[in-house]
């Protein structure tokens, strides 16, 4: 019997682990021999997970006590002759929950300028930095490589910076996606293991230029700026004036090119 072929489901299911593991393991042979969709996949994991770390606040929030199945099945068994106004109750306070959320998600602006800049560098960091086996999709070892495959990407020049003389050494890079676009993710570490992340892509015409601006989510800080329409964001988990020397070095060599 032929195998069955891939198909874009298997390809969704597959980045939220929803296979069975004989499935799985299909979906991943056939990724290792179709490095372009590989590509693309990975593209998919890496808004899976800037999604799960935007949404985590709201899925660790503790479920209403009106809401509690528990309570609704007690207080029916109670007060029999209201059911049907209970029930009625429960279907408005869903639709109107629903309501809320889809108005929420409309009134709501996804950040621009350079918050959004930091956080896709925060996320990236968040994401890639803990990886110890495959945190970079392109070894430093193949710079060149590198350097030629985002710039294809982002359509513009990129340079890798280099910042041997401020104790790190560059460790590779890889595309990730964002909500505007490519970015180009640089990954560096030093002798002790700490790592930190260098992000880059185009910004709007309303942010062509931005000044040097430290931002911190968590316990991830760093700074972000903007020059000739061109974003950066240089994050990690130093302190953020720790960082100010060495986001000056990446603006000085960009600003080389």
């Amino acid at each position: 019997m032929s195998p069955r072929p891939i198909t874009e489901d298997d390809l969704h299911a597959y980045v939220d682990r929803v296979l069975e593991s004989e499935r799985q393991a299909e979906v991943a042979d056939y990724l290792r021999e179709h490095p372009d969709v590989a590509k693309r996949v990975a593209a998919f994991t890496g808004q899976r997970e800037l999604l799960r770390t935007a949404l985590a606040p709201i899925a660790e929030e503790p479920l209403p006590p009106e809401l509690n199945l528990s309570r609704i099945i007690e207080n029916r068994a109670r007060r029999p002759s209201v059911a049907r106004w209970a029930m009625a109750a429960m279907l408005l306070l869903s639709i109107g929950g629903l309501g809320g959320w889809a108005a929420r998600s409309a009134l709501e602006v996804t950040p621009g300028g350079l918050v959004a800049l930091a956080q896709e560098a925060t996320a990236s960091y968040n994401v890639y930095a803990p990886d110890r086996v495959r945190p970079v999709e392109v070894r430093a070892s193949d710079s060149a490589q590198l350097v030629q495959w985002v710039s294809d990407r982002l359509h513009r020049p990129v340079k890798v910076p280099d910042l041997t003389t401020s104790g790190y050494r560059l460790m590779g890079g890889r595309l990730v996606a964002t909500s505007h676009g490519p970015a180009a993710m640089f990954m560096y570490d030093d002798d002790r293991g700490s790592r930190i992340v260098m992000l880059t892509r185009p910004m709007s015409s309303a942010d062509h230029d931005a000044p040097m601006t430290p931002r911190s989510q968590g316990n991830v800080g760093g700074f972000a700026w903007a020059d000739a329409g061109v974003g950066y964001s240089l994050v990690g988990q130093a302190a953020p004036e720790s960082l100010r020397p060495i986001a000056n070095e990446v603006r000085r060599q960009a600003r080389a090119i």
